[in-house]
């Protein structure tokens, strides 16, 4: 009698556990996998609010038919599908899902990669501060900065293909003008690119 009683209790917990999960699960985004809210204003500036423990991005990598006419290590940036395809000859190019600039601050031309960076420090640029104040002046690079794992930069620009630990932004529109991968994105793509490269955003 009593270990029945004691298995409909545990059974019942079980039950309340699941329910609460699927309920939780329901209000997240489906790539989903750890945000922390907050008032920090470099998330709220580059359109997140928390952090990401790791995993896959939400869009996943991959090979695909690419026209001919690219030279091989060019990077295009198809700003309107959210991708960058890496040209890698043969008809084919790996595409990676970026996220873009918001309304206002999207972009088109020619650049070509002037340096690259592991874990790049951020300086955010005068009118990014006459913006928003509230930003921080300089933040030394690491696991917190929004610039994440790695950056290239674009010519003589302010702008940059770079990494970002929220991984529920890649497919968004949300920066003020650069790329963003996910952290494992930038990493596989900084290291098939070589400086010099050509950047060509439609």
């Amino acid at each position: 009698m009593i270990w029945r009683l004691a298995l409909s209790l545990i059974c019942a917990a079980s039950f309340a556990i699941v329910a609460t999960t699927d309920a939780s699960a329901q209000r997240r985004p489906a790539n989903y996998d750890q945000s922390v809210t907050g008032n920090d204003p470099v998330a709220n500036f580059f359109g997140f609010g928390g952090g990401y423990s790791g995993g896959s991005g939400p869009i996943a990598r991959t090979t695909v038919s690419f026209p001919d006419n690219y030279r091989p290590g060019t990077i295009v940036i198809r700003a309107g599908e959210r991708r960058l395809y890496l040209v890698l000859g043969g008809g084919q190019a790996l595409r990676y899902g970026i996220g873009v600039g918001r309304d206002g601050f999207g972009w088109s031309g020619v650049k070509r990669v002037s340096a690259k960076r592991e874990w790049p420090s951020w300086t955010p640029p005068a009118q990014m501060l006459r913006r928003r104040p509230d930003l921080p002046r300089h933040m030394a690079g690491g696991p917190d900065n929004p610039l994440g794992a790695r950056a290239l930069y674009l010519g003589s620009s302010l702008y940059r293909i770079h990494g970002s630990n929220e991984p529920e932004t890649i497919g968004q529109a949300v920066s003020s003008g650069c790329f963003r991968l996910t952290n494992e994105d930038v990493i596989d793509l900084y290291a098939r690119v070589q400086v010099g490269a050509t950047v060509i955003v439609q």
